[in-house]
């Protein structure tokens, strides 16, 4: 597990090399929305397009509020409630 981002917005952390060989063999990333309090998790095929839209963002070294607007474009996909144990 690797925290890969960090906002007052967003918290993206980066799951690898977990699971059987079926089920989320590459690992996987969960995006969690702090104010709505939700999250996805995005495994197998969403997993790689998404790592390669970050890299694809990084390289224009975007602001915070950039990759915040950037991750809000998965707000709509976030179903799971985030819930503290």
């Amino acid at each position: 597990m690797n925290m890969v981002y960090n906002s007052s917005n967003y918290c993206v952390v980066e799951f690898s090399d977990f699971g059987d060989v079926g089920e989320h063999p590459a690992g996987g990333f969960e995006i969690m929305d702090k104010g709505l309090r939700r999250e996805i998790f995005l495994d197998g095929k969403q997993a790689e397009h998404f790592k390669n839209d970050v890299a694809r963002l990084i390289s224009s070294e975007p602001s915070s509020d950039e990759f915040d607007d950037f991750l809000a474009n998965y707000t709509g996909l976030m179903t799971q409630v985030v819930a503290l144990h």
